[in-house]
């Protein structure tokens, strides 16, 4: 069985304690104490399974820095005594402190002789169910990280040389369980401590905007009832190789929280938990398996930092004080376990809570002490040392997880789906889907897949379950079987008694019949007598047995003159079977006449058949010919339609030129108007221009004459002047813009002039098609169509020059406006002058005289343009009613010209309709003349089988009566003149008379004769019986006499 739990799963695991899930947690193994023993006994017993803390020291080599600046060496490592020296000088005295530990490594130490010497034993013990911690403990810059991390992996996957704990011990547990050809799955998680925040390192980072905010989602640290400690919601990532874990540890790494300081260029600002559970399955007594479980968590702790040699500022010192925080807390947890303290202050800080079963718990525990041989970190290696060797002496209680069945993994892990599915739905309806689609999507598969494998597994249960039942019928069944063979034994014993004592009685009985036949030997003598009255008897018999066979022999002469009588009756039997051939052979005669009447009958049949298909043939015959004309007469007409569509076409084409002919004489005229209308308005302007030109002149002299009092008169004429020139330039604008108006016009009916003809090309193409299919419907719809067609095309033009006429009223009501607003100027101006004129009265008498001429004049120059364009405007109105009348008559002439080849088509239509009528007559008075051919054919046929079906009945009726006869005539002959004697005659046998001598040979030898014979099966039988000649000699005596004679009748 290969557990492959889901990949992507969340669980509640804690990280060194376990979760209460039974499926991802090893449970400690339930011992029950001896209730035999008293209570000391298994107080001592305890006592004897704890286990101190592991504690390990390792020593890093001096730095490149350290090195350069000559600094001193205070530790000295002997790593065979595992002692560790620390060199002091206290007041110019030396002064030596001397630390044991568990294992010591040099500065030379290799990472593999660490792992192979110190932590290859724990993980082996991991394998066989235990809770094992391993974690780095020491200042900062001391080799925590490299101990715990190093190399992860080369470029080929191989293990380089400075890998650390973790990987190793990923190799190594990999490799054990693939050598053993182990089923197992295993898990991990990766969780962080920074500022006493737990983060997961392996969750899926989020969409946020910021790095810091997507890495930095907090989760939640609860403890159970039991007090396990639970960390709520940390990503759980099923692995199946090494390269997956490196992945994730590579990963995990990259998210931790890193900072360069005065002592280590990548010194870890947080406290990091990595563990591994492995679940292995383990071949047990009986079908039921078994789970063992066990967990490896391997920690990083951040070093304890001196912020003044570290050079923390800020943030960094924050940090800092966190994990001194921390680490203090630890110790004091370490001297409370060490001094067996009443309480041990594991919630002052959640780094104590995660590893409270690793200390002083039920977790086998190793810690590595990392120290540096520098003076400069002289206190900091004082205080991890003390610390370390205080640890030694914390004990723990390991105990062995318990181990599950397969039963109990397949419930947990159904109890931890339905868990796992209420989670994502609170989260869901909480915050939505808050997981990446495709992660998504692939935990539904794998879920999916997870439940079919679960099926399976609950099948091979089944299966399980069924063949152990089987088994255990199979076993009470040879239980039984030898319950059986028991009672058997037993029962052949009891008879194996019961014949011991059945011979004892036997011998008893056989004592007592020879007694008894001692007695009977009188009764046999007694028989002798009775022998020979038996011969007597016997002799009478045999006289009585030949009288008997004389009779025998008259019976088989009686059945001799049976036999004779036996075959008188075959006789008759046979000339019975020569009459009913005869009767047969008739009986054939009379089928055979029959039949041939019925050939000849049927001949006729198939001449009349062919005959009508003949005639049937000539009909359709001529059916087609008329069939072929009709076609012809209908292409006729079909070409004939044609031709009258082209005619349409050619004659609507023809009146679409005559249309657009008119138009353009009518824009041509339109234009010369125009043209003559601009240069009338040319010679208006002149004609003012010049007006103003001699009223210039005239206001200049009188300008000469009164300077001073008309100066504001010339300031008006020169607004006069403005205000005519911007006349004009109106004028002219206005001109332009109706120029560009009817260019728009004559470009709108071109425009319609094509579209209404592309219309007309393709209405006509479209029903000249459908016409070809359904002539009549579509020849009505054609005209009325094209009528349509016109009257929408003259309704298309009326309305356009409905608009142009407005658009023409609307230029000509602008330029009356014009007009207007120049009268109102105009009028201002003159209104101005006079108040001018009344102050200057007496100095300009002369100019106003000749500025009223000039007005006057202008008036009039005015007037006369109005009436010009009042002109134009009765001109165009005019122009537009004739072009009008001319597209109307243009448009009944072509209605005419329509409606003429209307009934020109209804004509061809009317005379096709005629000639189809007339070849459609003929063909049904053909077809009517071939059904009248066809019944007559009918009737003949009917009769011929009324006649056949006749002459049937006859000879039915015929062979019915022969039938009839030929079984009565047999039944007579059977039942009435053939006779059979149903007495069975039996068989002559031969009849032995026995003869006197063989009567006489019945009585009773001599006595003498007797004696002899008893003598020899003495001789014959003795080494048999083993009795004594006496006996035997006693026993012939008694028994020859009556023995013998009984065999000779039995032999008869």
């Amino acid at each position: 069985m290969s557990l492959t739990p889901d990949q992507f799963r969340k669980g509640a695991m804690g990280g060194l304690v376990p979760s209460p899930s039974p499926f991802l947690t090893p449970r400690p193994e339930r011992r029950r104490a001896d209730s035999r023993g008293p209570d000391c006994f298994s107080n001592r017993q305890d006592r004897d399974k704890e286990v101190n803390v592991q504690v390990l020291l390792r020593c890093r080599p001096l730095s490149e820095d350290e090195q350069k600046m000559n600094v001193s060496r205070v530790i000295s490592c002997n790593e065979l005594k595992r002692e560790v020296t620390v060199l002091q000088n206290v007041a110019n005295k030396q002064v030596d402190r001397v630390f044991t530990f568990d294992k010591v490594f040099g500065p030379k130490a290799q990472q593999r002789t660490i792992y192979d010497q110190a932590i290859a034993p724990i993980v082996n013990e991991v394998l066989d169910g235990f809770n094992c911690t391993v974690f780095a403990y020491g200042q900062t810059g001391t080799g925590k990280t490299y101990t715990m991390e190093g190399g992860m992996r080369n470029k080929g996957g191989d293990l380089p040389a400075e890998a650390g704990v973790i990987p190793r011990a990923v190799r190594q547990i990999f490799d054990t369980l693939e050598a053993q050809n182990a089923d197992y799955s295993m898990k991990v998680t990766f969780l962080e401590l920074y500022n006493e925040e737990i983060t997961d390192l392996l969750a899926p980072e989020e969409s946020s905007r910021y790095a810091e905010d997507r890495q930095r989602k907090p989760i939640s640290l609860m403890e159970d009832g039991k007090g396990c400690v639970i960390v709520r919601g940390l990503e759980e990532e099923a692995v199946y190789s090494a390269n997956e874990i490196y992945t994730l540890l590579e990963r995990g790494a990259a998210k931790r929280r890193t900072a360069d300081t005065l002592l280590n260029k990548r010194s870890s600002r947080s406290h990091s938990v990595f563990s591994i559970t492995v679940h292995i399955k383990e071949s047990a007594v009986g079908d039921e398996e078994l789970i063992k479980c066990g967990k490896l968590n391997l920690v990083d702790l951040a070093g304890s930092e001196n912020i003044s040699r570290s050079g923390a500022r800020e943030g960094r010192a924050r940090e800092a004080g966190e994990i001194n925080k921390s680490l203090l807390t630890l110790g004091r947890v370490i001297s409370a376990l060490v001094e067996h303290s009443a309480h041990i202050p594991y919630r002052d800080s959640k780094l104590t809570r995660l590893l409270r079963d690793s200390l002083g718990g039920k977790t086998k525990t190793c810690i590595i002490a990392t120290i540096s041989p520098s003076a400069h970190s002289l206190e900091e290696t004082l205080s991890t040392l003390d610390y370390a060797y205080r640890a030694k002496n914390i004990k723990n209680r390991p105990e062995a997880n318990q181990k599950m069945s397969k039963a109990v993994l397949l419930k947990d892990l159904y109890l931890e789906i339905e868990r796992m599915k209420e989670d994502v739905r609170a989260a869901r309806d909480k915050n939505g889907v808050y997981i990446p689609h495709e992660r998504f999507v692939q935990e539904e598969a794998e879920k999916k897949a997870r439940m079919e494998k679960i099926e399976q597994l609950e099948n091979d249960l089944n299966l399980s379950e069924k063949q152990s039942n089987k088994y255990h019928e199979l076993y009470l069944t040879e239980q039984e079987q030898r319950l059986d063979l028991e009672s058997v034994l037993k029962d052949c014993k009891l008879n194996l008694e019961k014949t011991r004592t059945e011979l004892l009685d036997l011998q008893e009985n056989h004592r007592a019949a020879i007694l008894t036949l001692k007695e009977k030997e009188f009764i046999i003598s007694k028989l002798l007598c009775s022998e020979n009255f038996l011969i007597e008897r016997a002799k009478e018999l045999r006289s009585d047995l030949q009288h008997a066979s004389e009779d025998i022999n008259s019976l088989f002469a009686k059945l001799d003159d049976k036999d004779k009588m036996e075959a008188e009756n075959r006789s008759i039997v046979l000339t019975f079977g020569s009459r009913l051939d005869q009767r047969l052979k008739d009986l054939h005669k009379t089928i055979l006449g029959s039949v041939s009447q019925q050939h000849q009958q049927l001949r006729c049949m198939e001449e009349q058949a062919h005959s009508f298909l003949a005639s049937n043939c000539d009909a359709t015959k001529a059916l087609e010919s008329r069939i072929k004309n009709m076609t012809e007469t209908y292409a006729s007409g079909v070409t004939t339609m044609k031709e009258l569509a082209n005619k349409i076409q050619r004659s609507t084409s023809s009146d679409l030129e005559e249309m657009s002919f008119a138009f353009s004489s009518q824009i041509e005229a339109i234009e010369q108007f125009l043209v003559t209308a601009v240069l009338e308005a040319k010679k208006v302007i002149e004609d003012l221009l010049s007006s103003l030109n001699e009223q210039k002149e005239l206001l200049v002299f009188s300008a000469r004459q009164q300077e001073e009092g008309l100066h504001r008169n010339l300031i008006s004429a020169q607004e006069i002047s403005k205000a005519t020139f911007h006349f004009l330039t109106d004028i002219n604008n206005q001109a332009s813009k109706f120029m560009t108006v009817l260019e728009e016009m004559e470009a709108k009916k071109s425009q319609q002039l094509t579209n209404f003809e592309n219309r007309f090309k393709e209405e006509a193409a479209r029903e000249e098609k459908q016409a070809i299919e359904k002539i009549a419907a579509i020849l009505v719809t054609l005209t009325s169509n094209r009528s349509a067609m016109v009257s929408e095309a003259s309704g298309c033009m009326k309305d356009m020059d409905i608009q142009d006429n407005r658009t023409l009223q609307q230029q000509m009501s602008m330029m009356q406006q014009v007009s207007a607003d120049v009268g109102k100027e105009m009028c201002k101006y003159i209104e101005k002058v006079e108040s001018h004129f009344v102050k200057d009265t007496f100095s300009a008498a002369e100019s106003r005289g000749i500025m009223e001429d000039g007005l006057q004049e202008c008036s009039k120059i005015v007037n006369v343009s109005r009436q010009q364009w009042e002109n134009a405007k009765t001109y165009i109105n005019e122009l537009n009613k004739s072009s009008l009348a001319e597209i109307k008559s243009t448009v009944r002439e072509n209605i005419k010209r329509n409606h003429t080849v209307h009934e020109e088509l209804l004509s061809a239509l009317s005379s096709t309709g005629a000639e189809v009528g007339a070849r459609t007559g003929d063909i049904t008075a053909a077809i009517n003349d071939s059904l009248l051919r066809d019944r007559e054919c009918k009737k003949e046929i009917d009769s011929l089988t009324n006649c056949c079906l006749d002459q049937l009945k006859t000879v039915q009726e015929k062979h019915g009566e022969s039938i009839s006869n030929i079984r009565s005539e047999a039944e007579k002959c059977i039942t009435r003149d053939y006779l059979v004697d149903n007495r069975t005659k039996p068989k002559k046998r031969d009849i032995v008379v026995p003869s006197l001598a063989s009567i006489e040979e019945m009585r009773t030898s001599a006595f003498e004769d007797i004696e002899k014979e008893g003598n020899n099966l003495e001789n014959n039988n003795r080494s048999k019986w083993g009795y004594n000649e006496g006996k035997i000699q006693q026993q012939i005596t008694s028994l020859s006499p009556n023995r013998t004679p009984f065999a000779d009748v039995n032999s008869l």
